[in-house]
């Protein structure tokens, strides 16, 4: 695959104009778009607009930043001034934000060059990228099967070759599945990390704007481009920068494993996971072993505070304020009750109920109170955790890329997130990064999690794991551009 190292050597030598490279991306999107449908919409007049500009800055001899002239996909509820955002929904098929966000402005500023808007799960409530009103995604290592969502139009065009990067959201793991399922980098940040102004909302206190690549390299190089702080946003922190501190050694941290993660997980994942901690351990790491008791009530209070914050979020979607509205209605009532049924596919609607029916009067204590003092304690479990190591060793996913349209139920998908949500819940960091294959020659993912604002210590440990194994288990499609 090619790397973000690559494409701003490439273009610093003048071995290729931005221009040329962006124009060859954008080829090469819409053609394998045709196959995988990462891309919603492609915008190919911002590409060439932003190319020029940095061809011009290259002529003039200025200094770029890493991510100068490197194409990119951003996940499509992440808000563009002017250009189509729809969160893969009918409710905002045509909807064009009147502002950016932040991490939006971050990428341009940084002169990175938007190539188009990815695939996803509507309103990022899903985990196979089936769930759009505009198709679902492929995954590009094997078109019969599903990219993992909700970022899974991003992943398919970073695995696929017709993106360097990718931008997505993880609310409970639609980050690092997808890249899981497509044998690519997906980093999760802590919560504060990334500025959430622009991200049309899911579930507030969980969503996170994160970077999918080709390595943990480029991976921290997105980072460091889109984790300032944000004034406009009270929950934004920032990051100091990560990726120089990249490239040491392992020898003498600190890996926890946890047997609750490895329940009920099948060889064919816990396989490559537990080898690849022994290769922590050949590296010098020392493996740790701990406890995690609340992994079992993780799920269950994820869905609860998921939903109930969907459930409150999408309630502006009334057919009155902006997006889609329905035409034949008599009264106000069904007007509104007509555009979310029409506006809204089934999982969102499922979810809203679900939320709704936990905020209700008579079950708001038994169900979102609880939720919300178990995931305190959650959150206190993980801290327990790290009075004893670095960073926690787990599956990401409990299995690889399932076939589309394998008719799961909606409690078996739900389950696929049983080892990303805890990190939600707790607004922790976590990387996930492939280290091995099943039977059928599919990725699996290794998940890397850390203390709070400590995004250094996982993606050391993922980089060095790539490096040792000479990252021999990142995605390697006959799609999309090969060579600049």
């Amino acid at each position: 695959m090619i790397k973000i190292t690559d494409v701003s050597s490439a273009l610093q030598n003048k071995e290729i104009s931005c221009r040329e490279l962006t124009e060859k991306y954008l080829t090469e999107a819409e053609k394998v778009n045709r196959d995988i449908n990462a891309y919603i919409t492609l915008t190919p007049e911002e590409a060439l607009r932003a190319a020029s500009q940095v061809d011009s800055k290259i002529a003039g001899g200025e200094k770029l930043s890493p991510l100068a002239g490197v194409p990119f996909v951003l996940k499509d509820n992440v808000s563009t001034n002017g250009i189509k955002t729809t969160c893969a929904s009918r409710m905002l098929e045509n909807y064009e934000p009147v502002y950016d966000a932040h991490t939006w402005t971050a990428l341009k500023n940084a002169g990175a060059v938007m190539i188009g808007k990815g695939n996803m799960d509507e309103f990022a409530m899903g985990s196979t990228c089936e769930h759009s009103y505009f198709g679902g995604a492929k995954n590009p290592r094997d078109l019969s099967r599903v990219p993992g969502g909700s970022s899974g139009g991003s992943a398919a065009a970073v695995a696929g070759g017709a993106a360097v990067f990718g931008i997505g959201s993880d609310t409970g793991g639609s980050i690092r599945e997808p890249a899981a399922f497509c044998g690519i980098v997906g980093l999760k940040p802590t919560y504060g990390a990334v500025s959430r102004r622009g991200l049309i909302a899911f579930a507030s206190s969980l969503d996170q704007i994160g970077p999918l690549a080709a390595s943990s390299r480029d991976a921290a190089l997105v980072l460091d481009a889109i984790s300032e702080k944000d004034p406009m946003d009270m929950t934004s922190r920032g990051l100091p920068k990560v990726s120089d501190c990249l490239g040491g050694e392992v020898t003498g941290m600190k890996i926890g494993l946890a047997p609750e993660y490895f329940e009920n997980i099948p060889d064919s994942i816990k396989k490559p996971v537990l080898a690849a901690a022994e290769k922590y351990r050949e590296m010098g790491a020392e493996l740790i072993d701990v406890s995690f008791p609340m992994l079992k009530y993780s799920l269950p209070t994820y869905y609860i505070l998921a939903c109930a914050e969907a459930s409150s979020n999408l309630g502006r979607y009334d057919g009155i304020r902006y997006g889609h509205c329905a035409e034949d209605f008599t009264t106000l009532d069904e007007m509104i009750c007509k555009t979310r049924t029409e506006g809204f596919g089934e999982e969102v609607r499922r979810r809203i109920l679900l939320g709704t029916y936990v905020l209700s009067s008579g079950y708001f204590d038994a169900y979102y109170k609880s939720a919300e003092r178990i995931r305190r304690e959650i959150a206190a479990d993980f801290a327990r955790v790290f009075d004893k190591c670095d960073a926690l060793l787990t599956p990401t996913v409990p299995m690889t890329a399932i076939k589309i349209g394998a008719g799961l139920s909606p409690i078996e998908t739900y389950m696929t997130d049983i080892c990303t949500v805890p990190v939600n819940i707790a607004g922790l960091p976590a990387v996930s990064t492939p280290c091995g294959f099943d039977e059928d020659g599919l990725s699996v993912g290794l998940q890397l999690i850390g203390r709070k604002f400590d995004e250094k210590t996982i993606l050391t440990l993922s980089d060095a794991f790539e490096r040792a194994t000479e990252e021999k288990y990142i995605a390697d499609t006959k799609m999309g551009v090969e060579k600049l």
